[in-house]
This record gives C-alpha cells, structure tokens and sequence, in this order.
C-alpha cells in the first residue's frame, strides 16, 4: 500500500525547507498554526513568523504591505476562512496591484468532517479563480504538495494554495516536477476522461479500476492547476471519448467543473458531466461518510459514470 499522507503535513514540511532555502519568505497565520503545520516554520524562523490572531482580514492586509516591502509571504488558515472572510482584502490589495502573495487554505472541502459547514469550503476555488491575477493550485499527493509549495514562491503574482487534512495516498516519487499550469495524465484509457484534482485525483483512479472490471478504459488527469488552466490539454485529453467528467471535492459550481466546461465549450463537442457537491452547504460527519454521501468515493464514481453512459 503507498503511503498516505496529509497534504496539510506535506506543506509544513515543505514551508521549513522553503524557509532556509529563501530568506525572503515569511509567514503569517490566524491563530492555527498547529493545524497548518505552519508551526514548524515557526518555531524555526520565528523571526520571520507573525500570529496574527483570529483577524485575517487583518492578517491579509498585512501580508499585501510586506509583499510591496519586496518579502514573499505566506497567508495561512483554514480554507474557508482565508477565502470568505477576508474576499474584499484579497481582491483590492492583493489581486489588484498583482502582489505576490501567497494564500494557503488548509483544511479544505468536506473532509474537514465534524466541523460541519461553516469551517467546509465548498466555493473557495470559485471564489479565488474569479479574481483577476489570482493562480489556484491543488495539489494530488504529498510529493506534488512539497514542489507546489516551492514553485509558487517564484511565481510573480498572487496564488491560492488549497490544502486539506485527509490523508491521500503517494501518487508520485521523486522524480515528478510541477509545474504551474501544468496538468498530467495519470492513467491512459480510451472511452471517458476523468479530470479530477486534490484528493480526488486518488478516488478517480481507483473509480478507473473499477470501471475496467465494467469493460470501461477510464484516462485520468490531475488538473492540479485550475488557474491559469492550460485550454489546448484540456481539449486534448477529452478528445475521442465518449464522456468527460470532472471529479472536486467542491461546489460544481466555479470550480474545475466550470472551469473544464468553460473550455470544452468554445471548441470541443465533447459532454461534460459534473461530479461534486451540488449546490448545497457541508454538514457535520466523518470525511469518508461525507464522500459517500455525494458521490465522491470510487464507487460512487463509478456509478455515476456508468449512469452518464447509460
């Protein structure tokens, strides 16, 4: 079995070995370091750590003022939090003036679980991918979450990092290399396509295994770019296939549903179907009955593509 890991651990990990590779990044956090495993960082650099409290419209002001100083800082919190409550921050003093901050939403989608719905970002990639300058990444693994969290550092403007704390398993070894706008096909298959990021791009391939048994050859795609979405892969990933489907552990709404559809619309006469939360607020539940319920586990994946296909 490959080992699982949380994203979130991957990150915090990964920020440490960023810290003492580049002097310029610094890091912020409302008051949950330990969950974002920011405190690593922390307590390595304390110079370079500021806990803001629980104020993030506060902590994102902040982080655009150090940003024009010429720093790299990186904005940390729950997803839902860092995306909602601090949108007007974000949109006029960051995503306008273009200022490379990094925005790192940990914690994110259903599987926060127990937490219910106010602590469950099912609309913060919509949120992020309608700002202007705003680049959106969700990584797969822990290994793509560690080169993540280093490439966004060069990127000149602002990116929002989506993490969460359900742990996934390994899905590449050391030789990958991400890179921003870059999607990657994970298995190859000729009858539907499964786009799918984040935590869902391990679901889907083992929804593809499924699907094999049903005599279905399933291509998988790690979209783990929303934004900027590269259009001409997109176009030619669904190309010869029956079906596309996408797979977020998100609204259908905004997301990399919309942003496949988006695509797939202007050229290619290929049929979407959309496979996520539809419309609705979270709930409180362990992370895998949550899944379950929406349709987000392999099984559940496999299901509805073999609906969609009749």
């Amino acid at each position: 079995m490959p080992e699982r890991v949380e994203t979130r651990v991957a990150y915090g990990e990964a920020l440490l070995a960023l810290g003492r590779a580049r002097q310029d990044v610094v890091v912020l956090d409302a008051d949950l370091y330990r969950s974002t495993r920011t405190v690593l960082f922390a307590e390595a650099f304390p110079e370079r750590f500021l806990d803001l409290g629980i104020a993030e419209q506060d902590m994102v002001s902040t982080a655009a003022g150090l940003a024009a100083s010429g720093l790299i800082p990186y904005c940390n919190s729950f997803a839902m939090f860092i995306t909602a409550r601090c949108y007007d921050q974000t949109r006029i003093q960051i995503a306008y003036p273009g200022l490379p901050v990094k925005l790192v939403g940990s914690s994110a989608g259903l599987t926060q679980g127990p937490d219910g719905a106010s602590h469950q970002s099912l609309e913060d990639i919509s949120l992020m991918r309608g700002l202007p300058n705003m680049a959106v990444v969700v990584p797969a693994d822990d290994v793509e979450t560690h080169q993540a969290t280093f490439a966004i550092a060069g990127w000149p403007g602002p990116v929002y990092l989506r993490l969460g704390r359900y742990p996934t398993p390994r899905l590449f070894d050391e030789s990958y290399r991400f890179e921003v706008g870059r999607m990657v096909r994970m298995r190859d298959g000729g009858d539907l396509v499964l786009f799918a990021c984040g935590h869902m791009v391990a679901k889907a391939l083992e929804a593809a295994e499924l699907l094999a048994r049903d005599g279905l050859q399933a291509r998988v795609v790690n979209v783990s770019t929303i934004k900027p979405l590269d259009a001409e892969p997109v176009r030619r990933e669904a190309a010869g296939v029956q079906r596309a489907f996408t797979v977020e552990e998100h609204s259908i709404i905004g997301g990399l549903g919309s942003a496949v559809c988006e695509v797939l619309a202007e050229e290619a006469r290929v049929p979407v179907t959309r496979l996520g939360v539809r419309d609705q607020f979270g709930e409180s539940g362990l992370a895998d009955e949550l899944l379950a319920k929406h349709g987000l586990q392999p099984e559940g994946i496999r299901s509805s593509v073999l609906r969609a296909l009749g």
